[in-house]
């Protein structure tokens, strides 16, 4: 069979054609996977308005910002700067307390460390406040530790920063949250705790577990997860997720001290917010599920940068930063119990809460 030289070019056309039609679709493809790999912020809605529980400060500079975390969530934030900065500043990243909003507390220690020097990042959590994520209310410990991590690249990247001298500051939950990403992330100089809850143990043993053996442990989780599956079918039901409710608009006679401490801050003018879970109906149910399924401080004994841990010594919650502060090693550890202080002092009371200590052990370790 005679083959014309019309076939054989015919016949390369077409393959020609072939291989550029697969080299445009490999281009393609790796263009979309390329554009499924950018960072890309959601668009979010934020309050321009200065609607904080506190008195905003004449030294420093104040505006809104907003940073994407490894998982996709837009985080809002407040950032607050000394006026008239000069050069590359120590920086830090504020969050908590659990169920706060950066509008309360973590706002309040950021505006107080940038009038001594430093830009201060107070942000919301995945899912919470001003900041993304859907579903809403949602905690969870993965998530949220990397919400610090993802706080340290956005001031990293700063040019009013100088990115080997970044530290963070956790309150209350985000305490615990705070030391669980400073075992991760290097680029944390330096951690400050206050007022420590370790959400995952609160969650998988109740409080005080301490006064419990492993038999009573065991039998109160297993309780715990077939109540909370139950409530996963019942929220698939409804097509919504039940919340928890945050602290109770009218305390029981018999509420606990420390639940009557929370109602003095998140009930009042001292510290209700309408953004605020723990001022209104709290995280979603479920959220419980992963802290119990997901340690914290596994690897804190691992964490070679400095730590600060500070607590109230009449605090109900004192015995997680105690037992936090056994993990870790290294001379550059340290522990501070405030005398008289209850777990929400060092939340709001500007003379308990010892800024002094605080400041000194950051320009301490962020050299």
């Amino acid at each position: 069979m005679k083959i014309t030289l019309l076939a054989v070019c015919a016949a390369l056309a077409l393959c020609s054609a072939s291989f550029a039609a697969e080299g445009r679709k490999a281009a393609d493809d790796c263009r979309a996977q390329g554009e499924a790999a950018r960072i890309v912020p959601e668009k979010l809605t934020l309050t321009q308005e200065w609607d904080k529980t506190f008195p905003k400060s004449d030294k420093v500079d104040h505006r809104k910002v907003t940073f994407v975390n490894r998982f996709g969530i837009t985080l809002a934030a407040d950032l607050y700067t000394p006026k008239g900065m000069t050069g590359r500043l120590p920086a830090l990243a504020v969050a908590g307390a659990f169920g706060a909003v950066k509008e309360q507390i973590s706002g309040r220690y950021a505006q107080i460390m940038a009038e001594r020097g430093f830009a201060a990042l107070a942000f919301d959590p995945s899912f919470t406040g001003e900041s993304g994520g859907n579903a809403r209310f949602v905690a969870s410990p993965d998530i949220n530790t990397e919400d610090f991590s993802a706080a340290v690249d956005f001031l990293s990247v700063q040019d009013f920063v100088d990115p080997e001298k970044i530290g963070i500051i956790g309150i209350c939950g985000w305490a615990g949250l705070a030391l669980n990403a400073a075992a991760i992330d290097t680029r944390i100089k330096a951690t400050v705790t206050t007022t420590m809850y370790d959400m995952s143990r609160v969650t998988a043993n109740g409080y005080f577990d301490y006064e419990k053996d492993e038999k009573t442990l065991r039998a109160e989780r297993m309780a715990a997860r077939k109540a909370l599956n139950a409530q996963r079918t019942a929220d698939a039901k409804a097509g919504e997720y039940k919340r928890g409710g945050g602290v109770p608009d009218e305390l029981p006679a018999d509420a606990p001290w420390f639940v009557k401490d929370y109602f003095d801050y998140y009930k009042t003018k001292r510290g209700y917010h309408p953004r605020s879970l723990n001022s209104n109906l709290g995280w979603n149910v479920t959220s419980a599920l992963s802290f119990i399924n997901t340690p914290q401080h596994c690897y804190a004994g691992e964490i070679e940068n400095a730590v600060l841990i500070i607590h109230g010594e009449k605090a109900h919650s004192r015995y997680f930063s105690e037992d936090a502060f056994k993990k870790l090693k290294g001379d550059n550890k340290q522990l501070m119990i405030v005398p008289g202080a209850s777990h929400t002092d060092l939340y709001d009371n500007l003379e308990k809460i010892p800024f002094d200590a605080i400041e000194a052990f950051f320009k301490n370790n962020l050299k």
